[in-house]
């Protein structure tokens, strides 16, 4: 199955982002030399870092996509706020900032006040579990412009973070990494908010319209297996960073998968890594991909497979990196080493090997 077919063209997406950017890029000479200042990342950079004299602060946006058709064909909603915050407070600890604050925007077709009641419990809910305060946001009811599936309110929620780089530590921006570095791996259980689009189309054309509604073991329906929410990553890793675990880079796995996130990391210092111990694919993924017929590049490319993100150490770390990790509540693992060679080899997480190459 091409992306095209499900929904999705990544290449053009990347185009999109990059014209974007170069954009924004143009406005850094407006606050050159005052506070506020954009520092220039280097590409492992998964968020955006700005100069504040004695206080270094990132921002990062993102949102949660076509999940949220999960939760309107479920009737289920207090979860995707776990989502949302995970996807932008875990980008900022990818780069060593604690996350603090967040904002959100909610647009809606129309106002259901039970759906923004639940949506904000979630909200609140996964605010206390990633320990930032919810200081800011914006509801807009803008009718025809918003739609979605079936009858009730539909809505895209979108949120922007920002964070403090803790005192005396640097920002994580892999320069430090280098061959011989171990990676740790921490399991991710569900698809957290990136590759629904695939998702969704394989479920459709396998189980029909009301695939959300099909029995799933363990899960009561496959609707209700789709929805998992995402794990919050950030308070644990930031617990290894003022650890004093000599940590080199940090991947979080989120659209792009692996060889993008990781490679992302790995492109810094022009290396490659091996990973032959992945966590698994939550046994409903794999059975998806098979479903779908969706061959092990692609599965990797879209889907996190099990792995919700990466941490690489200094070889002696490694096990006291797991070991802090594990104490709060992750079955974290060493999951593979970096090497000189340019490029991802996957042997583990349940598939065959693939390889990746990294270019540029």
């Amino acid at each position: 199955m091409s992306n095209l077919r499900s929904g999705m063209d990544l290449g053009l997406g990347d185009r999109c982002s990059h014209i974007a950017f170069t954009r924004a890029k143009e406005t850094f000479a407006n606050r050159a030399g005052r506070p506020g200042s954009p520092i220039l990342q280097v590409g492992a950079s998964f968020a955006n870092c700005m100069d504040y004299g004695a206080v270094k602060v990132a921002m990062t946006s993102d949102g949660i996509g076509s999940k949220i058709e999960v939760a309107e064909r479920t009737g289920v909603y207090r979860t995707l706020g776990f989502d949302l915050v995970a996807m932008v407070v875990d980008d900022l600890v990818s780069n060593g900032f604690e996350p603090a604050n967040l904002s959100n925007i909610l647009d809606v077709d129309y106002l259901d006040v039970r759906v923004v009641d639940e949506l904000m419990q979630g909200l609140a809910d996964a605010a206390a579990a990633a320990q930032v305060a919810v200081t800011g946001g914006e509801i807009a009811e803008l009718g025809a412009r918003v739609r979605g599936y079936g009858p009730g309110m539909h809505f895209n929620w979108c949120a922007t973070a920002i964070g403090l780089l803790p005192q005396g530590l640097r920002p994580v921006d892999g320069l430090a990494l280098e061959p011989g570095d171990v990676l740790v791996a921490l399991p991710s259980t569900g698809f957290r908010s990136n590759g629904f689009s695939l998702v969704r189309s394989v479920l459709g054309r396998c189980l029909g319209d009301a695939w959300h509604e099909q029995p799933l073991a363990g899960f009561d329906t496959w609707g209700m297996a789709a929805l998992t929410p995402s794990i919050i990553y950030a308070p644990a890793v930031l617990g290894v960073l003022r650890s004093g675990v000599d940590v080199h880079g940090i991947a979080h796995i989120t659209g792009g998968g692996i060889p993008d996130k990781l490679g992302r990391v790995l492109r810094v210092r022009g290396l490659g890594a091996v990973l032959d111990d992945l966590p698994p694919a939550p046994w409903f993924m794999a059975e998806l991909q098979r479903m779908g017929g969706i061959d092990d590049r692609q599965a990797w490319h879209l889907w996190n497979m099990g792995t919700g993100m990466i941490v690489a150490v200094g070889r002696r770390d490694a096990e006291r990196c797991a070991e802090i990790l594990r104490r709060e509540g992750h079955e974290a693992r060493v999951a593979g080493r970096v090497v000189p060679e340019r490029g991802i080899s996957i042997l583990g997480g349940g598939s065959r090997e693939v390889r990746f190459d990294l270019r540029g």
